[in-house]
């Protein structure tokens, strides 16, 4: 495969740890505009208006559960202990629809080197910052089980594509995109990657997340993009790219994103059917 290349980027492509990606990065005006964010609005092209409201002060993360060296951690401490460093990942959301992005972050793994998780530890679960004066969407949707919670196995969390983002495109991660810090797992559905974190536990059994918990038999709690197993209501086969098209043009999704070297071994002997 090819590095995506587009301005800038292309110029950092070789420094990049990570696999590249054969499709051009998408422009920053269609990633920052056409945004999950259900706190907000489940208009899409709604939530960066909505944001404009929401101040994000002074940003606090706590690790806790399961751990050696449970702490709450001012953010600019956090990331001036881990470094930061720029990932070009593939994103596939679960609605059939792609983009390619530059993200700014640190990987997972040191931070939960750092907690230094105790033996029974199996899994990470995280939570979102939630604020009803902020986010009016909350109060319009009390079906949901809020605040949006996530969860990845310990295994997935350790995993080096696993990324906590600060930025994106070379600049502080937008308020719609998840400001200030949120998880990027790029071989899942783009709803696993958990917004505004305002929570890290470790816990020894599997933790609830909110669209398992909402959807049971729609949203599974491993969520890894697979082009053979379809959502109940539409087909995950093919994907359309976020290019500003009417039409946008549409490609084969690739099993686990195009990262399938990377982390088939995760789930080596599990049935990948049930993984959705």
């Amino acid at each position: 495969m090819l590095h995506a290349s587009v301005g800038p980027w292309s110029a950092l492509a070789d420094a990049f740890k990570t696999p590249p990606v054969d499709r051009p990065v998408t422009d920053e005006k269609y990633a920052t505009s056409y945004n999950n964010f259900y706190e907000f609005s489940l208009d899409k092209d709604e939530v960066k208006k909505k944001v404009e409201a929401w101040t994000v002060g002074p940003w606090k993360m706590e690790v806790s559960g399961l751990c050696a060296n449970p702490k709450t951690w001012e953010l600019p401490e956090l990331t001036k202990m881990m470094g930061t460093e720029e990932r070009i990942y593939r994103f596939r959301c679960v609605e059939a629809w792609s983009m390619v992005v530059p993200w700014t972050g640190f990987q997972l793994s040191k931070l939960i080197d750092l907690a230094r998780p105790k033996p029974e530890a199996k899994y990470v679960r995280m939570t979102s910052f939630m604020d009803k004066a902020a986010m009016p969407n909350i109060t319009r949707q009390p079906q949901y089980p809020w605040p949006y919670t996530e969860g990845l196995t310990l295994a997935e969390a350790r995993h080096p594509l696993t990324l906590l983002a600060t930025g994106l495109y070379g600049k502080p991660l937008p308020r719609q995109n998840g400001a200030p810090i949120r998880l990027v797992v790029p071989w899942k559905y783009g709803f696993k990657s958990i917004k505004s974190i305002v929570k890290l536990e470790f816990t020894s059994t599997e933790p609830k997340t909110l669209w398992n918990e909402l959807a049971p038999a729609e949203y599974g709690f491993y969520a890894n993009v697979n082009p053979g197993v379809d959502h109940p209501r539409w087909s995950q086969a093919s994907e359309r790219t976020l290019d500003g098209s009417f039409f946008p043009k549409k490609i084969p999704t690739l099993m686990f994103n195009g990262y399938e070297k990377e982390v088939a071994s995760l789930y080596t002997g599990l049935d990948l059917k049930k993984f959705y």
